[in-house]
């Protein structure tokens, strides 16, 4: 990975990771915005946007304070007490009945770090981090659909949603990929062995078929390349004693942020 504690200073002296403030903000808003910033321990102004094309729900955004709050206590942690969420603004839509939204000042949709919106068709429900630079740059936004964040079945898909805005968050804050390979999901050892792409290879799990190349469900290997055919997969057991990184599976229990150098 691109990052290490270092870059983020001393750990801190208190015991928690700090409270959550939350602003909500109606749409629309004018100007230019500064990113948010990591003021001591805490990051200070995180912008997430609602877009003026989604109906109105308090669920949503109860789902929202929900992810950062949890969110921001697993960063805490995964950094070694090192850095938390510590204020953010949420942009509601125009078309929203009234409720205590105060008015924007120079925030907007255009520089939210963080967006809700309908699904892109690449991607579909599935979180992700808009990134055009190498390692080490930051992104451009992260997207979570509404479905994402309203609909409790797709946690058993993607984990928690706060390990899941994490995962997200280093793409976007840090410039860091993820640690796994659909691609090329095996690669041989020195030793000829067939191993799965992961991080790290202390992960435990089983390798499943789930196409027609397999015989009564194990996975077979093809005689040309030495890797398993097309269809098998490795499923990682839930619960793991191994550390392992949060770009790899953020759903995994023993997943650590990034790695002391």
């Amino acid at each position: 990975m691109c990052s290490s504690l270092k870059q983020f200073g001393p750990r801190s002296d208190q015991k928690g990771w700090g409270s959550l403030s939350l602003s909500l903000l109606r749409l629309p808003g004018r100007g230019k915005l500064a990113r948010c910033s990591l003021a001591g321990n805490g990051y200070d102004g995180l912008l997430v946007a609602i877009n003026p094309q989604v109906p109105e729900d308090q669920k949503l955004l109860a789902n929202i304070k929900e992810m950062i709050t949890e969110a921001s206590f697993y960063l805490f942690n995964a950094t070694q007490r090192r850095v938390y969420f510590q204020n953010i603004k949420i942009l509601i839509p125009a078309t929203w009945k009234a409720n205590s939204y105060g008015k924007p000042k120079h925030e907007s949709y255009e520089k939210a770090e963080v967006i809700v919106a309908a699904p892109y068709w690449k991607h579909g429900d599935e979180p992700y981090t808009l990134q055009y630079g190498e390692c080490g740059n930051m992104g451009k936004y992260i997207h979570f659909t509404p479905n994402f964040l309203v609909n409790d079945y797709l946690i058993d898909v993607y984990g928690s949603r706060g390990r899941v805005f994490v995962h997200e968050w280093a793409h976007l804050r840090w410039g860091v990929f993820d640690e796994y390979n659909n691609e090329k999901p095996f690669y041989i050892t020195g030793q000829n062995q067939v191993k799965v792409t992961r991080c790290t290879s202390d992960l435990t799990g089983i390798y499943v078929c789930e196409k027609k190349s397999c015989t009564e469900g194990n996975c077979v290997i093809n005689q040309l390349t030495g890797l398993f055919k097309e269809g098998c997969a490795f499923i990682p057991e839930r619960t793991q004693t191994a550390k392992s990184s949060i770009m790899y599976m953020q759903s995994l229990s023993s997943v650590s942020i990034i790695t002391e150098k």
